[in-house]
């Protein structure tokens, strides 16, 4: 990452959280906003972008789950909020105009086009901004594997992971202070310590198909634009990658 940024088409994966303020749910327009700002950022530095966008601030399948809800059904009501999500941010980055494609993997003719790969990739190659909605369009299956499927099938070449901390760290940084973050770290050390940066199938999808994994903080103004700009920052996760901390 210190040597610049070599990637030409990412994916963008955005929790749900991230479109709400913390501790409330729903979708506040202003993160909106500032998630399509950074969007058009990358857009006018020629990098193609995807986004894969998670439902968690409308409804989380597993916890409605939990709750004594059938987990299909659940997880379905789960994917139907990342398609609300993904209508936002096709909004606001229309609003700052970018041309985007919202394409659902549940079927939903008024809002979104189905998802056909061939086309989404003709859509990147003309610069528009494709979000990626409705998950893998199957139960028990999170977003971060959709990412990591819909990365592998569109030739992305890295995915970046925005989240509310600004890297990996060996502990949660939340409960403990002396949590150590890593700079890099390989798949298989990230699978073995258990770090919880995505599911083991999104890992094991992305490890298979050398997809690295960019780990940073959305929330902090401009952190996109730093990264695309060259500078390191959060946690590189890839094939090789010896282990090493800030």
């Amino acid at each position: 990452m210190a040597s610049g940024f070599p990637y030409k088409r990412i994916l963008l994966k955005l929790s749900g959280e991230s479109f709400a303020k913390r501790g409330e749910g729903g979708i506040s327009p202003e993160l909106v906003g500032k998630v399509a700002e950074e969007i058009r950022l990358c857009s006018r530095a020629g990098i193609n972008v995807a986004v894969v966008i998670g439902g968690g601030n409308i409804l989380r399948g597993g916890t409605a789950a939990q709750a004594g809800m059938d987990r299909a059904t659940a997880d379905y009501m789960g994917m139907l909020g990342t398609v609300i999500n993904a209508l936002a941010l096709q909004e606001a980055c229309e609003k700052i105009d970018l041309i985007t494609r919202v394409q659902s993997a549940i079927e939903m003719k008024a809002v979104a086009e189905g998802y056909i790969r061939r086309k989404a990739m003709r859509h990147l190659e003309k610069n528009r901004i494709v979000i990626f909605a409705g998950g893998t369009g199957n139960p028990y299956f999170t977003t971060d594997t959709a990412a990591a499927l819909r990365a592998t099938e569109v030739n992305c070449q890295v995915i970046l992971k925005a989240t509310k901390v600004d890297g990996v760290y060996d502990a949660d940084p939340m409960k403990n202070p002396d949590a150590r973050r890593f700079k890099k770290i390989s798949y298989n050390e990230s699978l073995h310590r258990q770090l919880k940066v995505m599911d083991a199938t999104a890992l094991t999808l992305c490890m298979e198909n050398d997809i690295p994994i960019i780990v940073f903080d959305i929330f902090k103004d401009g952190n996109l634009q730093r990264l695309i700009s060259g500078e390191d920052i959060g946690t590189l996760i890839s094939q090789n990658a010896e282990v090493e901390y800030d």
